[in-house]
Formats: C-alpha cells, structure tokens, sequence
C-alpha cells in the first residue's frame, strides 16, 4: 500500500515527493476548483500521481470532465486519475440546479459518457446512449486519441460500492471507514470487480507532539462534523454508536461544537482516525495497517479540515511525513 496527501500547496510538494508521497489530490469546494488545482498540482510535481478526489459528478457535463483530463494529460502523462463523487442531494439541486433523484444509476451513467471522450479515436463519431446522457459528437479536428485514465467512484453505502465495481476502475472511501466498514460492507460490496480495481481512501490524520490534545481535538471535532450527516446512519448503527451520534447532533445544531467534539469518544477516535503524538499516531497506524482497515492500494493522510486553520492543516501535513518515512 502506499500513501498519499491532499494537496499541500507547491511549497511543500517537492519534499514530500522525496518523502515518498505516491498522490496527491484535490477535491471541489466553493472556494476550491479541483481541476484548477489539479492544474497546479500536474505543474509542481514530477513523479507522483495527481487527481481528483473529488470532484462533484453532476456539476460539470462530461464534456467538461474529459475535456479537463485531456488538457492536463499533456504535461503529466500516465500521472492523471478522475475520482468522482455524486455529492449530496442538496448540492445538486440547491448549488448546481441539477435534480439527481437516481445518483447510483446516473453515476453509472456518467461513467460510460466521460469515456466516451477520453476513448475517442481521431476520425470516429463520439457517441454515448444512456438514460441520462447523450452523446453524438463528430469532432472536426485530429486533438483525440484513446486516453486510459483510471475512473473512480467516491463511494460510502454498498449500492455506489458495486457501481463502482461494475462501472468504473476503482473506490475511495470516506475518511470516516474503520476495519468493520471496509470489512464487511465495502469489500463485500465490491467482490465482482474486475481485476486491477483499486481502492484508495482517507484516513484523518492529526499529528502533534508539541500539543498532541489540541491534534486528537481537531481530529474529534473532524468526526464530529461527518456524522452530522444522515446519510450515514448504517455506519452508525453497525458501530453502536447511535448515543453518542445523537448528542454530537443536538450539540451541532445549537452551534456547540465543543460538546460535539466531546461526544465523539476514544472508541470512536481510535476506530477511526490517527493523532496525537508521533509515537501514538505510528502505533495506531500500524495496528490499522495490521487489522486491514486501510484502503488496499493507495491511503491519503488526511489533516482535519473542519475548523482547522491553513497553518495548523500545514503542521499537520508535515508531521505525517514522519509516518510515511517510518
């Protein structure tokens, strides 16, 4: 397995290259274009592979995602994966104006008409019938050409897992996966895969020795801020953490986050994330590396984000490299 980082800005890249960082990533947010970083990112490394993790699937038409990929494929060739995420349903429709009531069958859907331009010959109709995209496009220009760029589908319930699985080149699992998520809901989920589907995943990762509580702080209120979030409930409810889910809801939506911070216990902490001190963090990270609850192919040492200022996601992305070297 190999390790990744979002991405750290230009100023840090080139020493965790030498590091040994495999990928960096980015991902959309409204302040944060992920192909215009990933444009950043293709220009200020030189080895390691770069993508998107994630961009949103239904903000763009796959026009734009293909067309994206083709303009950065030109300077990091072989370097380039597309990782797509449906988003939530309030996003599309409130962000993007976009009604997506089947997002599991439109991301099946999505897949099959990006290809359809990243496969596309020069001289050959580009075409792509589906249920929800259509594609019939004579390019009267020789800019094509057959690009394999590995898809793959952000992933957290089992029905997106086995689209994934049938419909794309591999699986990013959320930053909130333990041992038992990846055990007995993704993999099994994703056991009709062809050969050579990946996994890559997230894993929250706060390291501090100078203030180790203030790390495992960030890291609970990281937690805390996912599962504010419905959607996922089966995580909950397989982990028997519903007590503890409430009370970091009640707090969260009466604004206190340090109560919702607190609610997040060390179970929960341990189960899913990494901090504290080095020594603490590379402990708990080889005991996941031991129990198989990391993604198999490619892990991204994610610092909290949620309330977390540039300099101290900054910090925390440096001391990760002690774990990487270790």
């Amino acid at each position: 397995m190999q390790f990744g980082m979002p991405w750290p800005g230009p100023d840090l890249a080139a020493e965790m290259e030498e590091a040994g960082v495999a990928a960096f990533c980015t991902g959309d947010f409204v302040d944060n274009d992920a192909y215009a970083v990933l444009g950043d990112m293709v220009d200020k490394t030189t080895t390691a592979k770069v993508g998107t993790s994630i961009a949103y699937a239904f903000g763009r038409s796959p026009y734009a995602h293909a067309a994206a990929v083709r303009t950065l494929h030109k300077r990091a060739p072989g370097r380039l994966f597309l990782g797509l995420g449906s988003g939530a349903y309030s996003i599309n429709r409130d962000w993007f104006g976009v009604e997506v009531d089947k997002p599991v069958a439109r991301m099946k859907d999505l897949a099959g008409a990006v290809r359809a331009w990243l496969h596309a010959e020069n001289g050959e109709r580009v075409e792509h019938e589906g249920p929800y995209y259509r594609i019939d496009a004579k390019v009267q220009a020789p800019v094509l050409g057959r690009l394999e760029v590995p898809l793959l589908f952000a992933a957290f319930n089992p029905g997106m897992v086995r689209a994934a699985a049938g419909h794309a080149d591999g699986v990013i699992g959320h930053g909130l996966f333990t041992a038992r998520w990846w055990d007995e809901i993704v993999r099994p989920a994703a056991a009709g895969a062809p050969d050579g589907f990946v996994q890559h995943g997230w894993l929250i990762t706060a390291v501090d020795d100078d203030d180790p509580e203030r790390a495992m702080l960030e890291a609970r209120r990281m937690i805390g801020f996912y599962l504010t979030v419905k959607t996922y409930d089966p995580f909950v409810e397989l982990h028997g953490w519903e007590e503890q889910v409430a009370t970091l809801r009640a707090a969260f939506s009466r604004g206190d986050i340090d109560a919702m911070a607190a609610a997040v216990s060390d179970e929960m902490l341990n189960a899913i994330a990494v901090c504290g001190t080095a020594e603490q963090a590379l402990e708990r990270l080889h005991a996941r590396l031991e129990e198989g609850s990391l993604a198999r192919d490619l892990t991204y040492l994610a610092p909290p984000s949620f309330l977390t200022s540039p300099r101290r996601r900054e910090t925390y992305a440096r001391n990760s490299l002690a774990l990487i070297r270790a």
